[in-house]
């Protein structure tokens, strides 16, 4: 459980340092030009929000979450789960799962039917991460069906 002091909020105008520090955590990030592009069109997206949160005024982790119009299931949107980092200094904290249950209730009161984590990490505490998220894995991915 995190402190009474991680503040979770979207990203706006004016994270993208804060977002490419955390990104260093995961991978590497883009140009500079091309991230001030990327982040401008990502925040320009219905749908895409990212959310960050701050641990004492600092960005600690990061998670994105999409949420994609649909024509089956009587029109009922599902999500995506992607780029959850922590940076390395915050890690077991409980800042992503909190980022991952606030994403979770986003796509759930926009009205989504399922959602959707995918990972290219084979670590297996990453794995059991998720699945004590409420993710089910499968042979895509994860997801977590609308309870």
């Amino acid at each position: 459980m995190p402190s009474a002091d991680f503040v979770i909020r979207p990203a706006r105008d004016g994270d993208l340092a804060d977002l490419i520090e955390l990104y260093h955590h995961l991978n590497h990030d883009p140009e500079p030009a091309l991230a001030e592009q990327r982040f401008a069109a990502i925040l320009a997206q219905p749908g895409m929000t990212v959310l960050i949160g701050f641990a004492d005024g600092r960005a600690a982790a990061t998670v994105t979450l999409i949420v994609v119009p649909n024509l089956t299931r009587k029109g009922a949107p599902y999500a995506l789960i992607e780029n959850v980092v922590t940076h390395a200094d915050h890690r077991k904290r409980g800042y992503a799962g909190a980022l991952i249950r606030r994403a979770i209730d986003q796509a759930w009161s926009d009205g989504c039917y399922k959602v959707m984590l995918l990972t290219g990490s084979q670590d297996p505490a990453t794995l059991r991460f998720y699945e004590n998220c409420g993710f089910l894995q499968n042979k895509t991915g994860f997801q977590i069906r609308r309870p």
